[in-house]
């Protein structure tokens, strides 16, 4: 009996609308990622799994570099339990400098090539990354949705998949220092 209901919950989580770069337009602003990322941000955000049940809260300071190319992220995680985490991304812009705009990044434990595009207000991330956890590492897949809410804040929803199930999401909100 238990099983047939995580089952069933399951199964409708995975029903569950998401957005999509399609989804109209709600602002005036473009994001630009270079730009909102250059220099340090601050955030704040937690996980929870598919059932709602917060199970991890965290801080994030982020140093960004752009040189024109790339935009270099230092992530430093501190999360309520005590432990830190440092991630490196390096994202470089393969897309046009007008209209929709594309991304490519790497980071250690991402597997493969991360991709990214930018239009209007949004920018959608994915990847599949091997993520360091308290019980030792989760290979996930992340698709990962940021909108430019304007006054230097960006909200972060991150929607994330194992063997291709929901199994929680990340919720983040950045604002610029």
């Amino acid at each position: 009996m238990r099983f047939a209901i995580v089952g069933a919950v399951m199964v409708l989580g995975a029903c569950v609308g998401k957005p999509a770069l399609d989804d109209g337009k709600l602002s005036q602003i473009d994001f630009n990622l270079e730009e909102f990322f250059d220099g340090r941000v601050l955030a704040k955000g937690q996980f929870q799994d598919v059932f709602g049940t917060v199970r991890r809260r965290f801080d994030v300071v982020v140093t960004g570099t752009w040189d024109g190319t790339t935009l270099k992220l230092v992530e430093d995680f501190a999360y309520a339990d005590g432990t830190t985490e440092e991630r490196i991304w390096r994202l470089k812009k393969t897309g046009p400098v007008v209209a929709d705009q594309t991304w490519t990044g790497f980071a250690d434990g991402v597997l493969g090539v991360a991709q990214g595009q930018e239009r209007g207000d949004t920018f959608n991330w994915k990847y599949r990354i091997d993520l360091p956890v308290p019980d030792g590492t989760l290979r996930l897949s992340f698709d990962d949705w940021m909108w430019d809410l304007g006054g230097g804040r960006v909200l972060n929803r991150a929607y994330m998949k194992k063997y291709g199930v929901d199994i929680g999401e990340v919720l983040i909100t950045f604002e610029k220092q």
